[in-house]
């Protein structure tokens, strides 16, 4: 879906498939360059990860074995309260094992701090965050993200995985989300 099939849900784009497509290939390469010769075992966090997922792992050079995590953070629909729960555990043990957390975007942070800190009670050999996108000026708990593909504005944003009401995940651009659709 493009911007201008539904350009009267959007206020504006913030970011075209063109730009997200070349920041997932400069991830790539770090990602690629950071864990060469480790067993990369990178975590997609559902719903919102699959596209950042799936184009990053196709974009890499090496190899790397991925699980899914899902979580719910109950709220408004356009807010977390920060109450976090765990809806699909991981398949794999990550003991001693360098897990990289992809993530779609990080809003006030409360939710990774949460995984972060389950995920860490596990042992793992390192731990990173990877995430398409971050509202710095959301964020309410301090979270250390390695990998950042953009900052974006405190805004309600969809695309690229991005969603309200489970819509608008497979529109190509990032765009505002006009404020008539969800209030």
């Amino acid at each position: 879906m493009d911007a201008a099939d539904i350009s009267q849900d959007l206020e504006h784009v913030l970011k075209t498939s063109d730009e997200v497509a070349t920041r997932v290939g400069e991830l790539a390469q770090q990602v690629d360059t950071d864990y060469a010769g480790r067993d990369l075992l990178m975590v997609g966090v559902l719903n919102g990860a699959m596209m950042v997922m799936s184009d990053l792992m196709r974009a890499m050079k090496s190899h790397c074995t991925v699980d899914w995590m899902a979580i719910s953070s109950y709220g408004s629909g356009t807010r977390s309260s920060g109450v976090v729960r765990i809806l699909k555990d991981l398949t794999t043990d990550i003991s001693q094992r360098d897990v990289l957390i992809v993530e779609d975007i990080v809003d006030t942070g409360l939710t990774l701090s949460y995984l972060v800190q389950n995920l860490k009670s596990r042992e793992p050999a390192s731990l990173e965050i990877l995430t398409m996108f971050r509202k710095p000026d959301a964020l309410t708990t301090s979270v250390d993200v390695r990998y950042v593909g953009f900052d974006i504005p405190n805004e309600f944003v969809v695309g690229y995985g991005l969603d309200f009401a489970g819509r608008y995940r497979n529109l190509r651009d990032v765009a505002t989300l006009a404020p008539h659709v969800y209030k």
